[in-house]
């Protein structure tokens, strides 16, 4: 069995045996001009490291350029991504670079894929990425100074016999000052190993903090699906059944009670 990840002309090869590695680089190089690299340690700006235990990805590298682009390479570094007791708001003087404001933030957003640890505050930023203020870049400034600390930090995939998908997903009822939209989070699991997560505004106003974590129930219950789904096609098939775990009885009720209102907002 091999499995290739391909990405424009970057190109990642793996194989059940070294035999079977080597006849499709031959038949590969045949058809096409290639250079063998070796073992895989870059991709795409994603460092892999190989440990005792499994693999280790991270970006240190992009986030130290991230800090250079925003001339806080020699900052003060601080203990947390984002003050969770303040709460953004549209409002403020407008920033004098907006372009760079949302390039840092786009990064910033790319640099989530490995560190799940800054999707919360990150995604607060990109809130405001058609209007940034003064509030909002001093807030961009506090991650990028919890950068500055963590850069080797990224994320450690285990090798691993579990074959169940475990998820746990919560909601900040209508959290927002400004709006009262609710943000969910959720994070998904494959035995020990981190697969997907997420932390989102949702689109529509929740009534209730049940209905709030109903919606990022029904989202996680969308995210296993598809992850199973995709480990059956690479011939990985899970018989164990996906487990989603958060804390409001009445949104685990509203399945069999289907409220009207949920109702009324899928139509």
């Amino acid at each position: 069995m091999a499995y290739l990840l391909l990405y424009v002309d970057d190109i990642i090869l793996t194989a059940s045996s070294t035999s079977l590695l080597q006849s499709i680089i031959s038949l590969l190089h045949a058809k096409f001009a290639m250079t063998d690299l070796g073992p895989l340690n870059y991709f795409l700006g994603i460092s892999a490291m190989h440990t005792t235990s499994g693999i280790f990805l991270s970006k240190t590298k992009y986030a130290t350029e991230i800090l250079e682009q925003a001339q806080m390479l020699n900052c003060n570094p601080c203990r947390t991504p984002v003050d969770t007791e303040k709460k953004l708001r549209p409002e403020g003087s407008p920033v004098t670079d907006p372009t760079l404001y949302r390039s840092l933030a786009g990064a910033l957003k790319y640099l989530t894929f490995t560190r799940p640890d800054l999707s919360y505050a990150v995604q607060l930023l990109c809130l405001y990425m058609h209007d940034p203020r003064e509030p909002h870049l001093n807030d961009m400034k506090r991650v990028l100074r919890y950068l500055r600390g963590t850069t080797d930090l990224g994320l450690q995939l285990f090798r691993s016999t579990t074959s169940q998908l475990i998820s746990y997903s919560d909601a900040d009822w209508a959290g927002c000052p400004a709006t009262r939209q609710s943000t969910s989070g959720y994070c998904v699991f494959l035995g020990d190993n981190l697969l997907t997560w997420s932390s989102k505004c949702h689109d529509m106003l929740s009534r209730s903090s049940a209905e709030a974590k109903y919606r990022v129930v029904m989202n996680v219950v969308a995210e296993t699906s598809w992850i199973r789904n995709l480990l059956h096609e690479l011939y990985t098939p899970l018989f164990t059944a996906n487990l989603v775990y958060y804390d409001n009885g009445f949104a685990a009720a509203s399945t069999v009670l289907k409220p009207k209102h949920l109702k009324v907002d899928k139509q």
